[in-house]
């Protein structure tokens, strides 16, 4: 065997393993991903706890179903800027609320609402029964991010929300987490409610396809490997 097929063959099966393992570091992936998307649909299915038995650890309270019933303080709600929906700008309106139960308000996503720039909004169009009970899940809400206010004269409209500059703005203490409020199934609109979210989609992701990309591309390498020593032991004509 010559010196350039030996090179040619290393080069082709070194690749080949190289996306082989790519492949199954793919696999590895989705495997979690399930796990994760179980584990999750679980807490999505439960029945909504009381606000009091959400655990301030994220990683435990994430999409727990809560039911909360309280007053929402539509003199510090925030604007979450650059939130389009289905092709439209818009933003969210996350409201502060203050539980009947008393202790600590928990920041309430009320949902999407249009916005031309994706930023500005008059949030007087957007007010519900202040006295009101919530049915949603909980997120995460991070310690601090980089998105601070989006301008200087509208100090509650953010890029990000996070619970160090959310808790700097609140004359009372907040939970360290929001609610994302649902809509009731089959229930009509309330006069002033934004379009509520979603409950988050629990697909697989994009890890089995990937998986089958770099697998096809190892087999392109060891083809090509088996090519070449094809050319070097072909029959001379």
């Amino acid at each position: 065997m010559n010196r350039r097929t030996a090179i040619g063959l290393v080069v082709a099966v070194g690749f080949a393993a190289i996306f082989a393992r790519l492949g199954v570091w793919q696999l590895h992936r989705l495997a979690e991903r399930r796990a994760f998307n179980a584990q999750f649909e679980q807490r999505l299915a439960a029945p909504p706890a009381s606000l009091e038995e959400i655990p301030d650890d994220t990683a435990l309270a994430k999409y727990r179903r809560v039911h909360i019933r309280g007053t929402l303080d539509f003199d510090h709600q925030f604007v979450v800027t650059g939130r389009s929906r289905q092709g439209a700008p818009g933003v969210f309106l996350v409201t502060p609320l203050r539980p009947d139960s008393g202790g600590r308000a928990v920041l309430v996503n009320r949902g999407w609402v249009y916005s031309p720039d994706a930023s500005t909004v008059d949030k007087s169009l957007w007010m519900e029964a202040e006295h009101t009970e919530v049915d949603g899940f909980v997120e995460p809400l991070p310690a601090r991010t980089r998105g601070g206010p989006q301008s200087a004269t509208n100090p509650r409209a953010w890029r990000e929300l996070d619970y160090a500059r959310a808790a700097a703005e609140l004359p009372y203490a907040i939970a360290p987490f929001t609610v994302v409020e649902l809509a009731p199934p089959d229930a009509p609109r309330a006069n002033g409610a934004p379009t509520r979210l979603e409950l988050p989609p629990m697909d697989n992701g994009p890890h089995l396809s990937y998986a089958i990309q770099w697998f096809t591309f190892a087999a392109i390498a060891l083809y090509g490997a088996g090519y070449l020593l094809w050319l070097e032991h072909r029959p001379s004509s």
